[in-house]
């Protein structure tokens, strides 16, 4: 098998106006597709997609799955922003030696990591 790249990353919910809400609100996304009825919504992101979808109980939001990284123009501007809309954190003030970065949580609490090179 040869992987070409990653095709999108999913994010399950369990209340898509909500989730909605959060992720075209709070993080500023726009909604490039939406698909059966707004069960599944993607937002491009670069050359990347970013879906959130609420598809039943045979997937399922969790703060321990897999999350995505969002790189931003303005790190500390988007932090204010984010506390601005009263988003929870469940980390801030991480550093490494090439990024900064934060970790925010959806309403289902799914993390996103908020995400600077340096």
């Amino acid at each position: 098998m040869k992987v070409k790249e990653i095709a999108f990353t999913g994010i399950p919910v369990t209340d898509i106006k909500r989730a909605r809400a959060f992720y075209e609100g709070a993080l500023g996304l726009k909604p490039s597709a939406d698909f059966s009825e707004g069960v599944w919504i993607e937002y491009e992101l670069g050359d990347d997609t970013l879906a959130i979808g609420s598809v039943g109980d045979q997937w399922k939001p969790s703060p321990d799955g897999t999350s995505v990284a969002i790189e931003v123009d303005d790190f500390e501007a988007a932090i204010k922003d984010l506390k601005g809309a009263n988003v929870t954190f469940a980390a801030e003030g991480i550093e490494s030696p090439v990024c900064h970065m934060a970790v925010v949580q959806d309403p289902d609490g799914n993390k996103i990591i908020i995400h600077k090179l340096k």
